[in-house]
């Protein structure tokens, strides 16, 4: 019997904390010590002018790639790394640890299916800690793994992982998102716990950083219980010197959730007709069924009139629908967001004009409590705000589809990204009966 090869998986995750902490030499020292460094990147570091006083190479230098960042010793922008192990391959985002860059790390982290958020043995949970463990949680990361870095300069002491740990594991269950937390004593720039296990470490009886990332488990972490298919682009070959292609007219995307398959009853949103999946292809070849995050061509069996920005869904969990939204915000422009402001959102694989109505509170996030009615955002700044668009989108609440409760506010003029949003889930009242419109 032939065997059939499984494709790697793929972890996305990202790197946070504050300044310092040692976010860049972490992934440096996971891409050195897994020998996933090609020669020429070696030499570089061993040419590299940015040589420790004690003769050892500053891995921070593999991701922060600026000239500016070399130069102060910081990470300004969000730089992805790719490296692979025999059971998994990773997408790594290192991002910055500045409070006036929190719109880069919601940029790194907005894919992320893990996120690893560094803390300084010495300096412990500070605010910074406080505001990357709520925006991993804001943006539904299902993996959190604490790094207590810098062990080496407490002196391995257990009792000060163990004052950390419970300092963070007091109020992480307010947040109520993450499906595991991992706590993982270590030292970036020695290597300790990094790679491998580190003898200096008896009282801690868990994994290795990269043995925790190669099998946490993330299978699950797409959502597989509801169909989302937002049309990208209807697929007309037109091409006369093949009949098969002359008369094919598809619909392509990617699948944002649940599994599709042959013969399966649809709904085309917002339309609201009724249909039956024809047939499902890819780039080479048909298929009985396609899950997220696949990327697929569907024939319908009815020819009705379907376009860029539809969605194509299942008869069970259905989207909302509607133009009256309500949705948390993180605000990444300079000038302050006032209501009444225009602007684009673009959700999914469409783009509507929208109008912030009403800003209804700012996170605290020393507190993480609420602060009603602000008179502004401010960049950087987190708050839950309405919106009116221009036609109804359809959608659900960010904590169930991160890819269809999702959206970007984009300034008119300048197409200057202005706020990443995630949308509170749809009420019964934006959740129409479809299947009134069945044709």
């Amino acid at each position: 019997m032939p065997h059939t090869q499984h494709p790697v998986e793929i972890l996305r995750l990202n790197t946070c904390g504050s300044v310092d902490d040692g976010k860049s030499t972490l992934i440096g020292r996971l891409l050195y010590d897994s020998k996933n460094l090609m020669e020429d990147q070696l030499e570089a570091l061993e040419r590299s002018a940015d040589i420790t006083g004690g003769g050892q190479i500053n891995l921070a230098n593999l991701t922060d790639g600026l000239r500016a960042e070399r130069e102060q010793g910081i990470t300004i922008d969000v730089a992805y790394r790719y490296f692979a192990t025999p059971r998994r391959k990773f997408i790594v985002a290192d991002t910055p640890g500045h409070v006036q860059y929190t719109r880069n790390m919601v940029t790194g982290a907005s894919t992320a299916n893990l996120s690893i958020v560094l803390v300084d043995a010495r300096q412990g949970v500070i605010e910074q800690t406080r505001r990357h463990i709520y925006l991993a949680a804001l943006l539904g990361i299902p993996h959190l793994v604490i790094a207590v870095n810098k062990m080496d300069l407490v002196e391995w002491s257990e009792e000060r992982f163990l004052e950390i740990r419970d300092e963070i594991e007091d109020f992480i269950p307010k947040l109520d998102v993450f499906r595991d937390v991992k706590f993982i004593p270590l030292s970036a720039l020695n290597g300790d716990n990094v790679v491998t296990s580190s003898a200096k470490t008896p009282w801690y009886q868990g994994p290795a950083l990269l043995g925790h990332l190669e099998t946490v488990h993330i299978a699950s972490d797409w959502n597989l219980n509801a169909l989302r298919f937002p049309v990208q682009w209807v697929n007309r070959p037109n091409n006369p010197r093949d009949p098969k292609l002359h008369d094919f007219r598809g619909l392509s995307g990617q699948i944002a959730g649940g599994i599709v398959h042959k013969d399966q009853t649809v709904i085309v949103l917002p339309a609201g007709l009724k249909t039956t999946i024809k047939e499902i292809w890819t780039y080479d070849s048909p298929l009985v069924e396609a899950f997220c995050p696949q990327s697929a061509t569907l024939c319908l069996k009815d020819d009705i009139d379907v376009s860029r920005g539809d969605m194509i869904v299942g008869l069970e969990n259905l989207p909302g629908c509607g133009s009256d939204l309500h949705a948390r915000i993180c605000w990444m422009h300079q000038r302050p967001l006032q209501p009444g402001k225009k602007f684009f959102l673009k959700h999914a694989t469409q783009t509507v004009q929208a109008v912030v109505t009403v800003l209804e509170s700012r996170i605290n996030m020393a507190t993480f409590e609420p602060e009603p009615e602000p008179p502004a955002l401010a960049i950087n700044d987190i708050g839950v705000v309405r919106l009116k668009i221009s036609k109804p989108i359809v959608f659900d609440g960010y904590t169930t589809n991160r890819l269809t409760g999702s959206f970007i506010l984009i300034e008119q003029g300048t197409n200057a990204t202005a706020a990443a949003g995630m949308l509170s889930a749809p009420t019964e009242a934006v959740k129409p009966e479809y299947t009134d419109f069945a044709i």
